[in-house]
């Protein structure tokens, strides 16, 4: 006897009612789960089963959460910004954003996304968990039954229990110093001048400067010494902490004017990736502007006071007392107010700076600017030589050796001659050879100039 497959089976009406039959069952169970077992019973089961389950398996998970308490937790933030260059091209969901102070997009990892990250060999599994809370807001003036949304993210990082220590002594600690690489490498430099109506009493613009060490034409040794000096100053933290003192470090850059400080003072901020603060001290009113301005500035910050001979009060305090007496009126800060500003106990508001003095006649200094601990290095910017000269060569016509360049050496050897006044002649003409040659003319009317006083003092004498 044939059984007719379909006869067997049950009938959409009864599958139906089965369905509405569990999903109300389900339902009453929620509801007495929900009302009837107190919080603390089911809080209680649920933390003896993660207990039996984690103490049976082989995984250990790191939670590191947003916040802790109000307080942004550095972690995380490193966290979100090195997973962001770890991403693949697999990845199902990511998250971009543009941060104020960097150059570049931001790419972090979304919610919910797993990513297995190889330290050393391990497999590291991390997922960003995100949770949305709800809460009334607290206000007079509004309903009370109105909530404020909010999530709460954090990472689970998972991995054998065996690398514990690896983890906690040596990942998460690698972790840290590459996202500090990688946000100096995304930042964008900001150049920061005076402005009263701001909160701080500065305001800033992206500095777009392309100034390099390796285009600045200056001395190899000088330039060799900065680096070094420059190197070793951000790698002291712990040894200024040590000893005492407030990590910072002082540079004065003279010379005649042309010889490119300014660039220098440029190419050391996108070296360091420091925003640059240029202080014009014909602008402050007042010291205690100085003082306000000071703590308004940021840490990993070069502070630049250009020019300082210009300001009459701050010259040697040795010289004509009548001269100093005639100024006395015009006088808008004391050289104590500014001595106190370079290193005195203001000087501790903040980490990682940097102060950058200029003038064009050193002799006009007081003294007390050049003492160590205001101004840790003294950096001449002489008029070029042949060393110079060949960066600018390449810098402008993109040329290492030419026959020109023996002739031009001699010149430079006997002709004071700034990088700003060969830069200029090299910018005449795109043509190497052009080019050169109006530099060699520029160079022999130099020499000419030259002669002609030599030439008047020795007739003079006849």
């Amino acid at each position: 006897m044939m059984v007719n497959p379909q006869e067997s089976l049950p009938s959409a009406k009864t599958i139906l009612s089965a369905v509405a039959s569990l999903t109300a069952s389900a339902v009453l169970l929620r509801t007495f789960y929900n009302e009837l077992i107190p919080d603390a019973v089911r809080d209680y089961f649920f933390a003896r089963l993660h207990d039996f389950s984690t103490r049976f398996s082989s995984q250990l998970i790191i939670v590191i959460e947003e916040l802790d308490g109000l307080t942004a937790n550095q972690m995380f933030d490193a966290a979100n910004v090195y997973l962001g260059t770890k991403l693949s091209s697999s990845s199902g969901r990511i998250k971009v954003h543009k941060p104020e102070k960097q150059k570049e997009l931001a790419v972090t990892i979304d919610r919910n996304q797993e990513l297995i990250d190889i330290f050393e060999g391990v497999d590291f599994k991390w997922v960003l968990v995100s949770s949305r809370i709800e809460k009334p807001i607290s206000s007079k003036n509004r309903d009370g039954n109105v909530l404020e949304r909010s999530d709460v993210r954090h990472f689970e990082l998972s991995f054998h229990k065996k690398h514990r220590d690896m983890a906690l002594r040596f990942y998460l600690l690698h972790i840290l110093r590459e996202a500090n690489a990688i946000r100096d490498e995304k930042k964008a430099v900001k150049l920061h001048t005076i402005d009263y109506s701001g909160t701080d009493y500065w305001g800033s613009i992206d500095l777009n400067h392309p100034a390099t060490f390796d285009t600045i034409a200056m001395n190899p040794e000088t330039k060799k010494t900065l680096i070094d000096d420059l190197n070793k100053f951000i790698e002291r933290k712990e040894y200024y902490k040590r000893v005492g003192k407030a990590w910072k470090r002082g540079y004065l850059l003279y010379g005649p004017p042309g010889t490119g400080k300014s660039s220098l003072v440029a190419a050391m901020a996108n070296y360091l990736k420091f925003d640059i603060y240029d202080m014009d001290l014909r602008e402050v009113q007042c010291n205690s502007d100085l003082r306000r301005l000071l703590i308004g500035t940021g840490s990993r910050s070069i502070l630049v006071i250009e020019d300082i001979d210009c300001s009459i009060e701050l010259q040697d305090r040795s010289s004509d007392s009548e001269n100093q007496t005639k100024f006395a009126e015009d006088e808008k800060i004391t050289l104590s107010g500014l001595l106190n500003f370079i290193d005195g106990l203001w000087s501790s508001c903040g980490d990682e700076r940097i102060v950058v003095l200029t003038t064009n006649h050193l002799e006009r200094l007081d003294p007390a600017l050049l003492r160590p601990g205001r101004t840790d290095l003294l950096l001449h910017m002489s008029y070029c030589d042949l060393s110079g000269f060949k960066i600018l060569a390449y810098n402008y016509l993109l040329i290492q050796e030419h026959p020109l360049f023996e002739e031009i050496e001699e010149l430079l050897d006997k002709v004071e001659a700034t990088p700003a006044e060969l830069a200029g002649e090299l910018m005449k003409s795109d043509n190497v050879t052009s080019s050169l040659q109006g530099l060699i003319q520029f160079l022999h009317g130099k020499q000419e100039k030259t002669r002609l006083p030599d030439l008047r003092t020795d007739s003079g004498k006849a």
